[in-house]
């Protein structure tokens, strides 16, 4: 008998987790699964009856358990106070988690409420203003909530993501040294900060056009919860700007979205001053840590984009910000 290979990222069959799925959460037979993204994690659409659900599979070594359980806790406590998110659903034995074998080793999988509306880059000031409202209501609900996953702080955003970016891109110097110079930058803009004037808890980190659905510009549904950790509430508000300004290439549209949006936030919840002195600088931080995260999550998630020209790009458009807010490093 031939040894089976070792893997170390498999694909579940569709049919498999439908099965699995129906058995589970007790759904029709007609109950439907299929492929929606293979990326960081694998996602699947699941169809029954007209009603969508989304089920998770987390890649094997990127979550243990202990974190998504932590995650989804955070889900839940949003979805009791009535935020607007996409909720993770029990199954009739009143479990969140699955368990599945795979090939490579136990992966998790979770079954998620499917947020209402569509996701676009291009939406209008008014959803702009909305996702600023909902955003601010979600971080009322999370000021102060602790999580049992990774708090983010100048090693986890800064250091330790350089080195990781140093050892990958192994031919691009010069972008290179731009991210250790603004890693050495930032590191005392996060140090010297007036914590008693930064509202701390709960984070996204990663709020953007992909992980938000628009329902008819009234209502804004968030989900991916992946990367939520601990940090400063204002580390969500500047990634959402830096996002919105890089893909809207005119500033004078960004510029009237972004103040939408830091209007209907308001709206529920005040910025403070030295929130608002951070929030240029959050983002390059949490950008930062990104591009280690692909970096490595590549044997897991190859990209034919994560080259070079990735690099520069993702580098470029740290630079474009800096000089829209007039930060010199050097």
């Amino acid at each position: 008998m031939t040894e089976k290979f070792p893997v170390i990222n498999s694909t579940l069959s569709p049919d498999g987790l439908g099965k699995l799925i129906r058995q589970k959460y007790g759904l029709s037979a007609q109950a439907e699964c299929s492929i929606f993204r293979l990326a960081m994690n694998h996602l699947y659409i699941v169809h029954d009856n007209g009603t969508q659900y989304v089920f998770r599979v987390y890649t094997h070594h990127w979550r243990t358990r202990l974190e998504i359980e932590e995650e989804l806790r955070l889900l839940n406590i949003l979805k009791e106070a009535g935020r607007q998110i996409a909720f993770p659903i029990t199954d009739q034995s009143g479990q969140l988690i699955q368990e599945i074998e795979a090939p490579e080793g136990t992966r998790f999988g979770v079954l998620f409420s499917y947020a209402k509306g569509i996701k676009t880059a291009k939406f209008s000031q008014q959803a702009s203003f909305l996702i600023g409202q909902a955003l601010a209501k979600v971080h009322q609900t999370t000021e102060n909530l602790q999580l049992k996953r990774m708090s983010y702080n100048v090693r986890n955003l800064l250091q330790d993501p350089v080195l990781k970016a140093k050892g990958f891109y192994r031919k691009n110097i010069s972008e290179i040294e731009f991210l250790q110079t603004l890693s050495a930058f930032l590191m005392p803009k996060m140090e010297n900060l007036n914590q008693q004037n930064m509202r701390y808890g709960a984070v996204h980190l990663d709020v953007w056009f992909d992980n938000l659905h628009i329902d008819n510009d009234k209502e804004i549904t968030f989900f991916d919860f992946d990367f939520c950790g601990n940090g400063y509430l204002c580390f969500d508000i500047s990634y959402f700007l830096f996002q919105l300004f890089s893909t809207h290439l005119n500033e004078e549209e960004y510029q009237a979205k972004a103040d939408h949006f830091l209007k209907g936030y308001e709206l529920v919840t005040k910025i403070t001053n030295e929130e608002k002195k951070f929030l240029p600088f959050a983002c390059l931080a949490i950008m930062t840590y990104y591009i280690s995260v692909q970096c490595d999550r590549f044997d897991y998630w190859t990209n034919i984009f994560l080259n070079e020209d990735h690099l520069k790009r993702m580098a470029g458009n740290l630079k474009r910000w800096m000089a829209y807010h007039q930060i010199e490093i050097e």
